[in-house]
């Protein structure tokens, strides 16, 4: 009988050992896993202020260069697919759609001086670096906060309780254009 009572309160300390792990490691992976959506949400804004500029950037450079309207529309079509983008993983296919659209239009604007030294897209053209550079501070923070909440995930004993409690690995990074790994070439 003492046996027997030992060996239920060695079960019962090991019952509680085991539900208290997994209290914290929920918390641990809810705490992550908000963190995670919180650093969405910035990229989320710092997106949302980029396509808000967009269509200021574009009327200013139709003024100047009419002809060029496939890039204008293609500018004005990667904009619609990012607002309509739902999804992390839409959204992040979206805004690449975007980058290449921008800089076709930047492109375009090199064959026309005057409108390099027109005020109002000079003005545009910095808000635009602005906003490119607080998009690339939120993508790098949303990358950490996802690495990190995917670690934890992955450290035992985390998994063996992540698949129960419902916590599921994040796959939705900002990876770089295979052809920006590529240095420009430069001929003088």
């Amino acid at each position: 009988m003492k046996a027997l009572a030992i060996l239920l309160g060695i079960l019962l300390l090991a019952g509680l050992f085991v539900g208290g792990k997994a209290a914290s490691v929920n918390n641990q992976l809810v705490s992550q896993r908000e963190a995670v959506q919180a650093a969405w949400a910035q990229v989320d804004v710092a997106l949302q202020r980029r396509a808000d500029l967009i269509p200021n950037l574009v009327e200013t450079v139709k003024g100047f260069a009419a002809q060029e309207r496939a890039v204008l529309e293609e500018v004005a079509q990667a904009r619609a697919a990012l607002l309509n983008a739902r999804t992390p993983g839409e959204k992040i296919a979206a805004n690449q759609g975007l980058d290449t659209a921008i800089g076709r239009l930047l492109m375009v604007v090199e064959n026309y001086p005057q409108l390099r030294s027109n005020e109002n897209f000079l003005r545009l053209q910095d808000e635009l670096a602005g906003s490119e550079n607080r998009i690339a501070v939120e993508r790098r923070k949303y990358n950490e906060a996802v690495q990190r909440y995917n670690t934890t995930l992955g450290l035992f004993p985390n998994n063996l309780f992540a698949g129960v409690l419902g916590f599921q690995r994040i796959d939705d990074y900002f990876r770089t254009d295979p052809g920006a790994r590529t240095a420009p070439k430069v001929k003088f």
